[in-house]
């Protein structure tokens, strides 16, 4: 049947402008990211992390170059690693999309032509031996995460009323999002409370009187200070998925440095897991501190026994509330996270640019990832959802988790600090 389909879709697949098959799935895999129902953002990095690791994990199983992400190298001699990656993107985006496979199927037809066309094409056996083991890695990434906790059914979450505590948010009063994310294995931190940070400011301090002051100023809907510029990236950085905005970044500068078809596949992986690790120890955070949001703390501020908060029981931030406690920030944990990767690689005051599939057109320039990271600590602020301390505590927290996993995972078997360009 394969070699069928090359014939049929192989003026196809010519005809389309390939970077090469690790960046090109990783495109697939965004993509099924949009389809409704959209997944919600915080759940988005556990898929992507399956689908990176087990293309790494494919792809070093043939080239056994570096410790795997769980897969040991196994491959098969003469396997193609161009097949095993898509093979492995393809297999774990069908495990976690059924309802997507024939787009899948489709791409997978027009990805194999093209590995057995043209100048570099593999021969037909060899890439028989790299789909047979890429769906053997997905396979066992699959079992190995189907069992990492995110399945289990906890009672909803309803917080509490004391002071302080987080409770259902208007508009929607939903349960607290996803409780078991903070009982999920990690795929390299040690636990989810590893880097578990010191917790919320009291709500008598001078920090919290501060934070407080800022996020009721700045972050209401109809705020007067906030500029026109940060109400723009505050939607913006709203609208989409951290991995939808940092995984564009990672592969257009893999591009700007020519990274290999294994660079890429490293990089990604190392990426995509330490934003995975990141979420899970932010809603660790989150679930441990139950610490409520600016809408409650505002509207409620006359009960918390800080004469230097004042009420204001109308006030609505200019970005709905999501249904989750709100110490740690957990776009603030999850971009800390990917700007350490990313820094590493490339270097800290590497110049790039970031678009959002959530609004088209519009992009954001930046000349450092720590200046991409105060944008996305200030969005959560001027977007009302977050204080000023949870967003910081939020960036140290995925840059720690960021940089444990660049030291232990995927590491050269050859005892080489590899891949990482800025360094």
């Amino acid at each position: 049947m394969f070699i069928c389909r090359i014939s049929i879709f192989l003026a196809m697949a010519s005809s389309i402008a390939f970077a090469d098959e690790v960046t090109d799935w990783n495109r697939v895999m965004l993509n099924a990211f949009l389809v409704p129902p959209v997944p919600a953002a915080p759940l988005v990095q556990r898929s992507s992390a399956i689908v990176q690791a087990s293309v790494f994990d494919a792809v070093n199983g043939i080239e056994q170059k570096f410790t795997p992400i769980h897969v040991p190298p196994a491959a098969p001699p003469g396997a193609s690693v161009r097949a095993a990656a898509v093979q492995a993107a393809y297999a774990s985006l069908v495990h976690l999309f059924p309802g997507q496979t024939l787009t899948f199927d489709q791409q997978r037809v027009i990805s194999l032509a093209n590995i057995a066309s043209g100048a570099a094409a593999d021969n037909s056996e060899s890439i028989e031996l790299g789909i047979e083991w890429g769906q053997t890695v997905a396979d066992a990434i699959w079992a190995w995460r189907s069992t990492d906790r995110f399945s289990i059914v906890l009672p909803p979450f309803l917080g509490g009323l004391a002071p302080g505590e987080w409770r259902p948010t208007p508009p929607a009063f939903a349960p607290g999002l996803a409780p078991q994310l903070a009982l999920v294995t990690p795929w390299a931190i040690i636990s989810p409370s590893q880097f578990r940070p010191a917790g919320p400011p009291s709500l008598t301090s001078d920090q919290y009187t501060a934070d407080f002051n800022e996020v009721k100023t700045m972050g209401s809907i109809s705020s007067a200070t906030r500029t026109a510029d940060q109400t723009l990236y505050a939607e913006f950085w709203n609208s989409t998925s951290p991995t939808g905005f940092w995984d564009p970044v990672a592969t257009s500068l893999g591009a700007d440095r020519h990274l290999t078809l294994s660079e890429n596949a490293r990089l990604l992986a190392l990426m995509n897991i330490s934003m995975a690790d990141a979420i899970i120890g932010c809603w660790d955070a989150k679930y441990t501190y139950v610490s409520w949001r600016p809408i409650t703390a505002i509207q409620l501020a006359d009960t918390d026994g800080n004469p230097a908060t004042i009420a204001d029981p109308s006030w609505k931030p200019l970005i709905t509330t999501p249904a989750f406690p709100e110490y740690t920030s957990a776009h603030s944990c999850v971009s800390g996270a990917a700007a350490a990767v990313l820094a590493s690689y490339f270097g800290e005051e590497t110049q790039f640019s970031v678009v959002s599939a959530g609004m088209p057109g519009t992009t954001r320039y930046f000349s450092s990832f720590s200046a991409a990271l105060d944008e996305v600590k200030n969005a959560r602020v001027f977007g009302g959802i977050h204080f000023r301390t949870a967003c910081n505590d939020g960036t140290t927290l995925g840059a720690a988790i960021g940089e444990y996993i660049l030291t232990n995972a995927a590491q050269s078997v050859h005892g080489e600090r590899e891949g990482q360009l800025g360094r």
